[in-house]
């Protein structure tokens, strides 16, 4: 009787590993760059939180993240 020799295959390939890995560095620069803003004095508001870095480019690379994200799952390691 022939031995079934199973060979040990990662489910992706080394491309797709390391746009999964760049994809989760954006999404992670994301949430670093939407963190801080706030006020250590309760009474006092702060204008930070509504600058550009937080509305807008924070939001924008963890979305651009998630696409990266997207492709590393999707695309085909042979080709």
């Amino acid at each position: 009787m022939k031995e079934l020799k199973s060979k040990e295959e990662f489910l992706f390939g080394k491309k797709n590993y390391k746009w999964m890995l760049i994809g989760l560095g954006v999404v992670a620069l994301g949430f670093i760059l939407m963190a801080g803003g706030g006020s250590d004095d309760p009474e006092v508001f702060n204008d930070s939180i509504y600058n550009f870095r937080r509305i807008r480019l924070a939001p924008t690379l963890v979305l651009i993240g998630f696409g990266i994200e997207v492709y590393a799952i999707l695309a085909n390691p042979n080709k």
